[in-house]
């Protein structure tokens, strides 16, 4: 599996709680971090963003991707579409939290959410 990172960078121990939850080893970690403007359009530079991730177009299709996105939610969503559109689905996600009772904060693997399948229910309900 390839985890394409758009977030703060992995711990190991959340590589660990990835792993656990996927049942699937991570192969590579592609890491770029998102450094927007904020007054210039956004789809754009998420495609200057994609552009760094070193995937060929048959990888965007078949590789096995899961994503952390990127905090911002404007971001997140031209990522997803743009996402979606090399990939052809929705891809998984992470979803990351503050760890209970710790200081300095932690944040740990809460879920993984896949998003295809989330759509697909949806799509049940129309």
């Amino acid at each position: 599996m390839i985890l394409l990172n758009f977030s703060h960078p992995i711990t190991p121990n959340q590589q660990e709680q990835i792993e656990a939850l996927t049942q699937q080893k991570i192969q590579r970690i592609i890491a770029v971090m998102p450094q927007f403007d904020e007054q210039r359009p956004f789809a754009p530079q998420v495609q200057a963003l994609l552009a760094q991730v070193e995937l060929t177009p048959e990888e965007w299709q078949s590789a096995p991707l899961l994503v952390v996105l990127p905090s911002l939610n404007f971001i997140a969503a031209v990522l997803l579409a743009e996402l979606h559109g090399r990939m052809g689905y929705f891809p998984p996600i992470v979803r990351t939290r503050p760890a209970a009772n710790t200081t300095p904060r932690r944040y740990e693997v809460a879920e993984i959410l896949d998003l295809q399948q989330i759509r697909d229910e949806a799509r049940r309900k129309r």
